[in-house]
């Protein structure tokens, strides 16, 4: 095993726990010696990634982030200042899905981070290179966004209701990927 697979291995296997691995752990899975984890853990430290050491082994620390599923509606001319309303608070547009009476869910990522992300978006619709799916179901559509916290999808969904963007759970759509964000949200988003 060279240093480079090495140190991959390394990275695989403190992403795969969540407690503190310890050196000597590390040396014995990788048959190395105890100071060659301590000389690779510097190096991809040096590199840019987060490794903590702890009194008891070493620690990638996981972000913690949380996800919602917002049903939304609105035309075309909103799509921009719907998705900019949710990057401004901190959100990131995983994906956007309809739900389809005939054809069921269908879905396409997005992964819209900032405003760059939506202008670019928006050019590809103005200039004819594509349309929003939302358009196949009447402007009703889903979007999955992700935050750092639960706070944050308050605060977007708060700005949604307000905007007039967020739209009703009907009887006939699918329930399942929505459950979880209904228990939490209660009848607030009806």
């Amino acid at each position: 095993m060279t240093g480079k697979e090495r140190r991959q291995e390394i990275l695989r296997l403190l992403g795969t726990v969540e407690r503190p691995m310890s050196g000597k752990e590390l040396a014995e899975q990788l048959s190395v010696s105890r100071q060659i984890i301590v000389q690779d853990i510097a190096l991809l430290r040096a590199n840019g990634t987060d490794i903590l050491s702890t009194r008891v082994g070493y620690l990638i620390p996981q972000k913690k982030s949380a996800s919602r599923v917002f049903k939304v509606c609105h035309s075309d001319e909103e799509v921009e200042k719907e998705l900019a309303l949710i990057v401004d608070y901190g959100g990131i547009v995983s994906d956007v899905f309809v739900y389809h009476k005939a054809y069921g869910i269908l879905r396409a990522d997005m992964n819209i981070r900032s405003r760059l992300d939506i202008r670019n978006l928006v050019e590809d619709i103005r200039s004819g290179k594509s349309t929003p799916l939302k358009n196949i179901t009447s402007g009703y559509h889903y979007h999955t966004v992700i935050a750092e916290n639960e706070h944050i999808l308050d605060l977007i969904q708060t700005a949604l209701v307000k905007n007039h963007y967020l739209a009703e759970l009907r009887d006939y759509e699918p329930v399942d990927f929505w459950e979880k964000a209904q228990n939490r949200e209660g009848k607030e988003t009806n």
